[in-house]
């Protein structure tokens, strides 16, 4: 039920302090006709409504998450609780900076620590989610191939297993984008890169580990290719869990990389964010970097924008309050902390993994690192996917649904492109071995069903408060209004 179908007439609750101030109402022409139809309500019914809301969406809180390429990992309330203090939420952006001093230090610290991590020079706060990052690196590389007056180089390689949102951020930022495939083991094609690679060539996107799972093992091979004809190399690090704290993208040749701190660093997504997409660089990028970054002046710390700065990507410094949500997870988890967090996370993928491959086709069957991929091809083969279909038109039943039954959100599904009927899934390291072998129990059960018992998951989802809905619709023909009884 909606909040105003539960309204009853007379009802209320006074959780608002008295006002402080004179009360001036407006004048008769600026004066509301209508009494608003604000829903009367005990404080009581209130909290039971929004609880009752709460139990029927699905989060980290509420069990196993494991959503390929998206890190669905558990956010510590201590890093809410850091982001809450008076200091850090009852400030300005136009105050002084002598002010702010405790603010900036968060900002100057967390650029040094993310810049140890990331092997980078700098780094700007100010995107606010992945693929602000992705288009504000690709406009430093912009930037510095048109300040040395380079501009034949137009075009951009994005390998087919990065990530899906590099061509639109590639395309948007003016480049053409020059596709290549993925060689038979998963990493970039060297023959294909070189083939791709030219004095038109201005950058290179890439996902390490890609989004099959994998550790490209030619890596610096591929960046040198780049760099040899005069490109640079992008590091799409939305995703850094599998390699913080072991080895570095600098390290490996990459001249600009974008962070989701909403994924590795424990912040909230979605609803919950918002989101925060720092971009590092090397040196000879920092003159580019956008709005203002913290420096030191005269015993004080201070802003200070970039000679050449591509200028301002988003107002002021970005969502400052996820920033002190990853730094407190940073100085939570310590240098030690920090790559056995990420070898956690590389652990627990490969235990699922090893524990579903006799029944699951594993698209790449090695070592992966924090996601793994396979195959549901058999399935599909099987004919399951032909009596889900037909169900699908008269139920409006979903694959994810099937999973929802047992308290578990559904993998990332048809992702990548690369490996057909995908199915990714991410443990990430929060989750302990029992709730592993919980999902890993249920996968079994589901693949088995499938092959044995199909009608038995036709019933899905038995658990949920309602079935799948009908999302086209829904966009197409969207309620926005609730219309009240005369």
């Amino acid at each position: 039920m909606l909040v105003f179908e539960k309204s009853r007439a007379g009802r209320g609750m006074s959780m608002l302090p008295a006002c402080d101030v004179e009360i001036k109402k407006p004048g008769e022409k600026d004066a509301r006709q209508k009494e608003l139809h604000l829903p009367q309500m005990s404080e009581n019914d209130l909290s039971r409504h929004y609880t009752e809301l709460a139990k029927k969406s699905h989060g980290v809180n509420d069990g196993f998450y494991p959503l390929g390429s998206c890190t669905m990992k558990y956010n510590p309330k201590i890093n809410e609780d850091m982001a809450a203090l008076p200091g850090f939420t009852q400030i300005h952006p136009l105050q002084p900076e002598h002010s702010v001093q405790g603010c900036l230090e968060v900002l100057k610290k967390s650029e040094e620590y993310l810049c140890e991590i990331t092997g980078m020079d700098g780094m700007t706060f100010q995107p606010a989610a992945g693929a602000h990052g992705e288009f504000t690196g690709l406009m430093l590389i912009k930037a510095y191939h048109e300040s040395r007056g380079d501009e034949k180089r137009t075009k951009i390689i994005v390998p087919d297993s990065a990530h899906g949102t590099n061509p639109a951020s590639a395309t948007m930022a003016g480049y053409k984008v020059v596709s290549i495939a993925s060689a038979p083991d998963g990493g970039v094609d060297l023959e294909a890169l070189k083939a791709a690679c030219g004095e038109d060539t201005a950058g290179l996107m890439l996902t390490n580990p890609n989004t099959v799972g994998l550790f490209d093992k030619n890596i610096l091979k591929i960046t040198e290719i780049v760099h040899e004809c005069g490109g640079l190399c992008y590091y799409d690090g939305a995703n850094l869990n599998a390699v913080m704290g072991t080895v570095r993208p600098g390290d490996m040749g990459f001249d600009v990389i974008h962070l989701n701190l909403h994924k590795t660093f424990s912040t909230p997504h979605g609803g919950g964010g918002p989101g925060s997409g720092p971009v590092g660089c090397k040196s000879m990028l920092l003159q580019f970097l956008p709005s203002y970054r913290v420096v030191e002046k005269e015993g004080a710390l201070a802003m200070e924008k970039a000679e050449h700065s591509i200028g301002e990507m988003k107002e002021f410094y970005g969502n400052f309050l996820v920033v002190v949500k990853a730094l407190t997870y940073l100085m939570t988890l310590g240098k030690e902390g920090i790559p056995e967090a990420s070898q956690n996370a590389v652990l627990n993928a490969n235990y699922m993994m090893n524990k579903l491959k006799d029944l699951y086709t594993m698209a790449y069957d090695e070592v992966c690192m924090h996601e793994f991929v396979m195959s549901l091809e058999d399935l599909k083969k099987n004919g399951f996917y032909e009596k889900c279909d037909e169900y699908l038109k008269k139920t409006g039943l979903s694959r994810h649904d099937v999973i929802r039954s047992y308290g578990i959100h559904p993998p990332t599904m048809y992702f990548p492109l690369i490996v057909h009927e995908a199915l990714m899934v991410e443990p990430t390291e929060t989750e302990s071995k029992e709730v592993l072998d919980h999902a890993i129990e249920v996968f079994r059960k589901l693949y088995n069903d499938a092959l044995e018992n199909p009608e038995s998951l036709l019933q899905a989802p038995v658990t949920t408060p309602v079935t799948r809905m009908d999302e086209v619709e829904a966009a197409r023909h969207p309620v926005l209004k609730y219309e009240f009884e005369s």
